[in-house]
């Protein structure tokens, strides 16, 4: 048991955010303050909820670069029409997020299994689509007018505890949620026939048929999921920046699916968890905050996620390769 998780990607992830941990802390004590933890947690829950999106897509065997687009349309149609009609809300608006990034999500899912497009096609059609239709409505136009109950999930604190200079630092309600999410997706995963159906179908969708599994509800669901939490994080990312503009996020796919792939998730599907995607967040969170502390520069950032992107992946390969050889191995054993 202990040989297993020595060898897992997740302890090597936690033994290297902590070694870089301690590297930061040497340059810069401020790092491991609870007041910098939280700040630097809170600045990555928007990429962390996305990144449990990516993870379901990826377990079974497909892929979206819409989700971003999905955020941004679901963000400002929501703050748009909750100041226009005054209404200050942030459980009605996480609600209605909520069901327009389902709806954009069932959209993505609905063509790729009833017209049978390949999803990286599908999906950048829609990114294109979505946010395209978005700037042609608004013009580009940015909100700065937020409403004021939106705050709660960036400014209310869980646990909060006073700094030396008396100011009240803590994880925040938004950070909360998405620690939520990954304990709830970990037990879906695990639990459920549907979290099940989905690792079936991105290990061998042939097979995951025969054995009865629904694909085409599975299919639709995992989009429309991925959609849900798109809108969810979209209205976070709002509290905590308090304006709503309308490219903010587009162009952070390849940062949310590198952590992704960083923490063990295949690209061709069927094998990933939470934890080793969580701790792939947490990496680029560390490594982000860090180069800032540091006074490095931030180019170096864009170097290492392109560099995780193809590690990851080529480790990935060689792993499925060793695998499919000691199957080998073991049938040739059996013949005999």
């Amino acid at each position: 048991m202990l040989t297993k998780i020595v060898k897992s990607r997740e302890f090597f992830l936690a033994v290297f955010i902590i070694i870089f941990a301690a590297l930061i802390t040497s340059v810069n004590p401020n790092f491991l303050t609870l007041e910098n933890i939280a700040d630097l947690l809170k600045s990555y829950t928007v990429l962390g909820i996305f990144a449990l999106g990516v993870l379901l897509v990826l377990l079974s065997g497909g892929f979206d670069l819409s989700f971003t687009a999905i955020a941004q349309v679901a963000q400002y149609t929501v703050v748009y029409f909750f100041v226009e009609y005054e209404v200050d809300n942030v459980f009605f608006a996480i609600i209605a997020t909520m069901v327009i990034g389902s709806l954009l999500g069932f959209v993505n899912g609905f063509v790729i299994y009833y017209y049978r497009i390949t999803a990286i096609i599908v999906t950048i059609a829609t990114n294109s689509i979505y946010i395209g239709f978005l700037y042609v409505v608004t013009g580009g136009d940015l909100l700065y007018d937020i409403p004021e109950s939106f705050s709660f999930l960036s400014d209310t604190k869980i646990f909060p505890m006073l700094n030396e200079s008396g100011a009240e630092v803590g994880i925040c309600v938004g950070t909360g949620f998405w620690f939520l999410l990954c304990i709830a997706l970990h037990l879906f995963i695990k639990h459920t026939v549907l979290g099940r159906s989905i690792l079936g179908i991105g290990g061998n969708q042939l097979s995951a048929k025969r054995a009865g599994f629904n694909i085409r509800r599975t299919t639709i669901f995992i989009y429309t999921f991925v959609g849900a939490l798109a809108g969810f994080a979209s209205l976070i990312q709002c509290a905590v920046f308090q304006s709503v503009v309308p490219n903010s996020m587009v162009g952070h796919e390849m940062d949310v699916i590198a952590a992704v792939v960083l923490g063990g998730a295949a690209v061709t599907g069927g094998r990933g968890n939470v934890l080793g995607t969580f701790l792939g967040v947490l990496l680029f969170a560390v490594l982000s905050n860090g180069l800032t502390l540091m006074k490095i520069s931030p180019f170096y950032y864009q170097i290492f996620t392109g560099a995780v992107i193809l590690l990851s992946v080529s480790v990935n390969a060689l792993q499925e390769l060793h695998r499919r050889h000691s199957q080998i191995r073991v049938q040739v054993r059996e013949d005999k």
